[in-house]
């Protein structure tokens, strides 16, 4: 296929959800399976477009030097003209298969899980700007388009999280997310503008396959004195966007809170949308990292922020009940491991995680659905059955998503179906979910060799055990110590989730009456699942024993394909076997600590959770209390000084001048009223008045007789003689 034809289907590509947006909020907004059917098609066009070009590409050698793609005059700067265009090379390839697959699966299982709620066309609308916009981040060629598309994002994840907007809980959610998020997006506007006016343009060919431009601003002092480059200080500056999109630590605390929206929006935001695009940018500045050196503050910062956040997520996730919350601390947790790959110069191994774990957590997510969804079903058959008649059942035989909770606020006494405790003994009532959700629970726990997330976790701790205990590097070392613990809670939480919810006897009624999901809903598990277990292959070493051979050919493709995008390819790691031994003995070790714990005895109604007796459970439980602190630290002090703005400046001084303003212009109103009374109006009155008595006097003359005629015109006759007399006397 020809450049010119694979350039239109770039540009292409993420129009049509961005039209199916459009669509539905002003024209079909008010037909429900019209509007789905519209948003699932415009995806699936997505898609085609996205894979006609992915298969085009795949196995162009020279695409990361020679990228495919177009630009057109958008901006006047001054004498010069900022360009903007779309663009594939082998990292946006990769982003090509994996973004349009994720989303129209999700938009196919949406229309089951969905179908009850009476905000079905809104939802699909903002899903479908939300697709729109990760692909339009995708094949940008630039910061500044990537920027627009990043903040359309930001909007989107805003309007679906407080999609229910009548809980309290959701909107405030909302807003949390929304305002986090801004602090990493100023950051990464502030490299966006240093980088500029370093480089005069935006385009990342420009910058970041320019051999002179890195070295240049490898060599220029960063600004304000701080003793890194000015290549460091961007790079720090852009990672601050991936800190708050990729909920990396200090701003993690908005991803837990954004599973109140619906799960497909959870799915969405975790896999292929919201989260990816954080590591997506980071992966797309790595040669800027580089030119800032190799042991730079940069890599450093990056590095200790992604262990510490891997560590501090897995830790989270042990001690939640919430189904949802503990994937999204997983989220959290492996999104950590991506970027401290990324922090050892592990740049292959995180973009094959982001991968591998785009596929296994958008299967777990949507298969968490899949069981909330159950769970409610058994729920409502539990209340029907004890009233008859019951008016709130839907034509399928479950509430909307979301109508659950009180909307006041006041949860205490309401019925959550995503609680782990209400369930157990689901994989006899949900089988389908059962398989699906057990294979997702693999893949991120890293099971040895039949698992997509075992190849990619491998590949970073053989990044990570290289350059820290062979080569001797510190940062790589504690990275490794740190990942390989982080592992291990990673296999002990999964498996943990999956006995609380599948195994066992049911905790409750609605737990011993779901029932597994419609096909709409189940269809995407499978296919997510065949992802989840074979998409590892793509990257296996070829010197790996059996697979290596196995894979012929096809082994270390994503690794030839993608590394040739940086300047310089990095060179294979031999094969050892301890990092490997390391990754299957964490995997193994956590899944069976937890098939101890969980599986052997699995939970009765009311027993207390063993977790529950550990020391820290509390301290885990409430999340390392980093909401609290940044509520004592940020929020309350805020609050006081906006509260004493408010009673001070606001209501003290801005209010009182407005209030004499007021009641000066009340003044002067009302004198322009009372000149208007007495000169204005009294004089017209006046001369009315006057002319009016002088037509009363001229009708009274009036009177039908000849001599009252002949006197008048005597006394005007002597009237106009004396006037003259007068006048020329």
């Amino acid at each position: 296929m020809s450049h010119e034809t694979l350039t239109t289907l770039l540009w292409l590509a993420p129009l049509p959800p961005i039209l199916a947006f459009a669509v539905i909020a002003l024209f079909t907004n008010r037909y429900r399976q019209t509007s789905s059917t519209i948003a699932v098609l415009a995806m699936i066009a997505s898609l085609v477009m996205s894979f006609i070009v992915f298969f085009s590409v795949w196995q162009m050698k020279d695409l990361g030097k020679k990228p495919i793609g177009g630009q057109i005059g958008w901006l006047p700067t001054g004498e010069t003209v900022l360009n903007i265009g779309v663009v594939v090379d082998p990292l946006g390839a990769t982003f090509l298969f994996m973004v349009p697959l994720a989303c129209t699966l999700i938009f196919i299982y949406s229309i089951g899980y969905m179908s009850a709620d009476p905000r079905y066309t809104r939802f699909f609308a903002y899903l479908s700007l939300f697709a729109g916009s990760m692909m339009g981040l995708v094949v940008s060629d630039n910061l500044l388009t990537l920027f627009i598309f990043w903040e359309l994002m930001g909007f989107c994840s805003y309007s679906l999280i407080g999609f229910f907007y009548q809980k309290p809980s959701a909107y405030k959610a909302a807003v949390k997310a929304f305002m986090t998020t801004r602090v990493g997006d100023m950051l990464l506007l502030l490299g966006m503008v240093y980088l500029y006016a370093q480089t005069g343009t935006l385009n990342f060919h420009a910058i970041l396959h320019n051999e002179e431009v890195l070295k240049e601003l490898a060599a220029t002092p960063a600004v304000l004195g701080l003793g890194i480059s000015a290549a460091g200080l961007i790079a720090i500056l852009i990672f601050g966007g991936t800190v708050g999109k990729s909920a990396q630590w200090p701003l993690h605390v908005w991803l837990p809170d954004a599973m109140e929206g619906p799960t497909p929006v959870s799915a969405m935001i975790h896999a292929a949308t919201m989260v990816s695009a954080g590591i997506f940018m980071l992966l797309r500045f790595f040669p800027l990292l580089l030119a800032a050196g190799e042991h730079s503050a940069a890599f450093t910062i990056v590095g200790l922020i992604g262990a510490f956040t891997a560590f501090l997520g897995a830790t989270i996730a042990v001690a939640q009940y919430d189904i949802k919350r503990v994937l999204a601390f997983s989220t959290i947790s492996q999104l950590g491991f991506m970027v401290a790959a990324v922090g050892i110069g592990a740049y292959v191994a995180a973009a094959f995680h982001l991968l591998t774990h785009a596929f296994f957590k958008a299967l777990l997510f949507l298969a968490s659905g899949s069981v909330i969804h159950g769970m409610e079903h058994g729920h409502h058959h539990v209340s029907h059955a004890h009233h008859s008649g019951h008016e709130g059942h839907s034509a399928h035989g479950h509430a909307p998503h979301g109508e659950h909770a009180d909307p006041t606020g006041d949860d205490a006494h309401a019925f959550d179906p995503q609680d782990m405790r209400n369930m157990g003994g689901l994989r006899a009532r949900m089988p389908i979910t059962f398989v699906t959700f057990l294979i997702g629970g693999l893949a991120l726990a890293g099971f040895p060799f039949i698992t997509a997330g075992f190849w990619s976790k491998d590949e970073i701790f053989a990044d990570a055990y290289y350059h820290g205990l062979v080569k001797g590097d510190g940062l790589a070392t504690l990275v490794f110590l740190v990942l390989v613990a982080s592992a291990l809670l990673t296999a002990f939480y999964t498996m943990r989730q999956i006995a609380m919810t599948f195994l066992g006897q049911p905790r409750t009624e609605a737990a011993a009456h779901a029932t597994e999901s419609v096909p709409s809903m189940t269809f995407p598990l499978i296919v997510l699942a065949v992802f989840a277990l074979f998409i590892g292959f793509i990257n296996i070493p070829k010197d790996f024993p059996i697979f290596g051979a196995l894979m012929g050919d096809g082994a270390f493709w994503l690794k030839n394909f993608i590394a040739s995008m940086l300047l310089e390819k990095p060179e294979p790691l031999a094969f050892n076997i301890v990092p490997v031994l390391f990754s299957i003995g964490v995997a193994l070790g956590g899944l069976a600590l937890g098939w101890l714990v969980y599986a052997r005895h699995p939970l009765q109604a009311g027993q207390t959770d063993p977790v529950e007796k550990l020391p820290v459970f509390d301290f885990l439980h409430h999340r390392w209390y980093w909401d609290e602190l940044y509520r004592k630290i940020f929020i309350n002090p805020l609050q006081a000084i906006a509260d004493n703005y408010s009673r001070v400046v606001d209501k003290g001084v801005i209010d009182r001048i407005l209030e004499g303003g007021y009641a000066l212009g009340a003044r002067v109103t009302q004198g322009f009223a009372e000149f208007d009374r007495v000169v204005i109006t009294g004089f017209s009155d006046a001369v009315g008045r006057f002319f009016r008595s002088l037509g009363d006097w001229g009708r009274e003359l009036q009177t039908g007789q000849v001599q009252n005629y002949l006197l008048s015109g005597l006394i005007m006759v002597i009237a106009i003689l004396a006037f003259f007399l007068f006048l020329f006397q």
